[in-house]
């Protein structure tokens, strides 16, 4: 076949007659099976032993032939979560297994992801597991009795991740992402202006997440999710999952959950995945049936432990085994929704009614799994759980249809945590209830109640001799949404999106309104980390003109008024915790005043700064406009005399500086003379 590249490059035949496409006699096929059918090829089976997919388990209890059959049902149920098991073996010996099992897979792949997630996995307090490829032993059979010193790795140095802490003004920041996420800012927040940090073009292609003490940005991508941080942001963690739409971080940023719909098979749960953070190992993977009530798992406040709820059942896992606490989920039927307490290891969960068994209200701690507060609660509808921040008190809003009434109530069941036997207190309200939010570091709470035009916003102090008095009620509001700032005190009752963005900055320690105001169309309100500032924001992914940013104070004053082409998103950069306990907090309290004039003075000093900058800078314009003229001027003297003989030896320099010596001289000449003819008088 080859010897045809040696044939004429045009064949000479009769138009008429059929060519030959018969091979010559002495032709010889020698084009391999590789060239023709390479890529069915590398799919023909290939020989092997099997042994890949076999791995060893050990550590596994020792049992007698009695207690066999149930130990092979346990292994049975861990192990085959990860694959199709095809063959299994308990040795024995002297009546009893050895304590260790060989299990074969149906595919290598099925054998490694039991290495990955069953490698320490505890079954009781005894036995923890250890797992193994089975053709592991033979590399570890051959490792040499001499010692080597391992090579040493370069160390990644990714900066100081907390550097902007150390910002001498005390400047937070956050992300912005405009031009419809076609470039994404880190800014410094100043009163004046934003100060640029680092700015990158297609740095995400969906959106961006802070970690929950500020340490990492996370970006997306088709193929995963990069983390950045340090001064400069370089990338210091990358996780591959195809596909990926959701993520979570653990309370402690040690973990990251991420969510993707590409991934998910039957035999390896890939949809959603958990990551270690400092390694970028995978920790492990789960189904998921679907994503519209994200985050998927809950965790709790030090990451300890994290919940799903599932059709009937309510699984906890610990961390770093992410195995199920005790091996087992909880039962739980009914159950409509869980939450974890934000300061203590306390799970809350309702269940609605059953016939005649009434809906609950269950507080449990963990991991003793103890019940210490169960509420009953008749014609219920719906529930919420809502915590308060520091979880000091849990707020289980309640809407119920009495019986003999048309209508729908809702009750404020407000758990004291901190008190003996958790007592419930209840605020009843019979207007529909549209809002409702904690005071983030305090005993107080807001609620959004009635029917547009009619909104009403009332405050409410739970009080520390068992009863909730009502503060204030300002009525006819433009609201529909409640952002309190993060240090308690202020809030801004918010009008978003179909209120045209109608604002009411409110301090809550006399309730006064400070400020009414409005951002037309806003559709975000973020307040930053100490609560001195409020960011409104209308985005591009909500409304598709007049996309900008404005900065206010926590009393409603406009500070900027930043406008971005297709401004998508702003998220402020958070806090970790304070260092500084509670005595040391009151402390600093007590001596405000002191610390307020250092600041002041601060502030005066800044102001005359920049006034002595702008003084500086026309000093510097008007030098270099002298010093501009000067050589302009030079370069003048220096043509002298070649503009003298240009123009015959006259000095047109001069012609203009003696007036004086001038003569008057008149000129005249004869331009035209024409005569006409008149005509003949009568």
């Amino acid at each position: 076949m080859r010897d045809t590249e040696n044939m004429p490059a045009e064949a000479e035949f009769d138009e008429d007659e059929e060519p030959s496409f018969s091979d010559p006699e002495d032709f010889v096929d020698d084009v391999t099976e590789e060239e023709l059918l390479g890529d069915l090829l590398k799919e023909k089976p290939q020989e092997a032993d099997g042994i890949d997919s076999v791995v060893v388990v050990d550590n596994v209890p020792q049992v007698g032939a009695e207690r066999l059959e149930k130990l092979k049902n346990v292994i049975h149920k861990i192990f085959s979560k990860f694959g199709k098991i095809t063959n299994e073996f308990y040795p024995e010996g002297e009546g009893k297994t050895k304590g260790y099992i060989f299990l074969e897979y149906s595919c290598p792949a099925h054998a490694l992801e039991a290495v990955k997630n069953a490698d320490g996995y505890k079954l009781d307090k005894q036995h923890t597991f250890r797992v193994n490829i089975f053709t592991d032993f033979d590399k570890y059979m051959n490792i040499s009795d001499e010692w080597e010193t391992p090579e040493k790795q370069p160390f990644k140095d990714f900066g100081n991740l907390r550097h902007w802490l150390e910002d001498a003004d005390c400047r937070d920041q956050y992300s912005v992402i405009f031009e419809s996420g076609e470039r994404t800012g880190i800014f410094a927040n100043d009163a004046k202006e934003p100060i640029v940090v680092e700015e990158r073009a297609r740095w995400t292609e969906t959106y961006v997440r802070w970690s929950p003490r500020g340490t990492y940005l996370a970006t997306f991508h088709q193929r995963g999710i990069a983390l950045w941080g340090g001064e400069k942001f370089k990338q210091i963690q990358r996780f591959s999952h195809q596909g990926v739409q959701l993520i979570d971080f653990s309370p402690c940023e040690r973990y990251l959950v991420t969510f993707s719909p590409l991934m998910d098979t039957k035999d390896d749960p890939q949809a959603i995945i958990i990551w270690d953070v400092l390694t970028g190992q995978k920790k492990r993977g789960f189904h998921c049936e679907s994503s519209a009530h994200w985050p998927i798992f809950k965790w709790s406040h030090d990451g300890k432990f994290f919940a799903r709820m599932t059709q009937d059942t309510l699984s906890i896992y610990e961390t770093p085994s992410m195995g199920l606490l005790d091996k087992k989920s909880l039962k739980i039927t009914g159950i409509k929704d869980f939450s974890w307490s934000p300061g203590d290891n306390i799970i809350a969960f309702w269940v609605p009614e059953d016939k005649d068994i009434p809906a609950r209200v269950t507080l449990m701690q963990l991991p003793s799994r103890q019940e210490i507060r169960v509420r009953n609660l008749f014609n219920v509808v719906d529930c919420k759980l809502h915590w308060q921040k520091n979880g000091d008190y849990l707020c289980v809003k309640v809407d119920r249809t009495p019986k003999g009434t048309q209508g729908m109530v809702t009750n404020f069941e407000i758990f004291r945590m901190r008190e003996k036997q958790v007592p419930v207190d209840v605020v009843e309200m019979k207007e529909g209830i549209i809002a409702f939010a904690w005071e983030p570091n305090g005993s107080k709470f807001a609620v959004l109640h009635g029917e547009s035009p009619r909104i009403n916003s009332s405050f409410y102090h739970v009080k520390n001799n068992g009863k909730i008095e009502l503060i204030k009620t300002f009525d006819k509001q433009q609201a529909n949404s409640i952002f309190w700032s993060p240090q308690g005190q202020f809030l801004v009752l918010a009008g978003l999106r179909s209120m045209n963005g109608a604002l009411a900055f409110v301090d809550t320690s006399d309730c006064t309104m400070m400020n009414i105001a409005e951002h037309y169309m806003a559709s975000d309100v973020e307040w930053d980390p100490t609560g001195r500032y409020v960011v409104t924001s209308v985005s591009w992914w909500s409304h598709k003109v007049d996309n900008a940013f404005w900065l206010w104070t926590f009393q409603g004053r406009l500070l900027q008024k930043n406008n971005k082409d297709r401004f998508c998103q702003l998220l402020w950069r958070p806090r970790p915790p304070t260092l500084l306990d509670v005595e040391q907090i009151k402390l600093i309290k007590k001596d405000l005043k002191k610390y307020s004039k250092i600041f002041e003075q601060k502030d005066r000093l800044s102001q005359s700064k920049a006034s002595k900058e702008l003084v500086d800078r026309r000093r510097t314009m008007i030098e270099e406009y002298h010093a501009y003229r000067e050589n302009a001027q030079k370069i003048y003297q220096e043509q002298r005399a070649l503009r003298l003989d240009l123009r015959g030896g006259v000095d047109t320099d001069e012609l203009d500086s003696n007036v004086e010596d001038w003569e008057e001289e008149t000129i005249e000449f004869f331009v035209n003379e024409e005569i006409i003819p008149l005509g003949e008088q009568a």
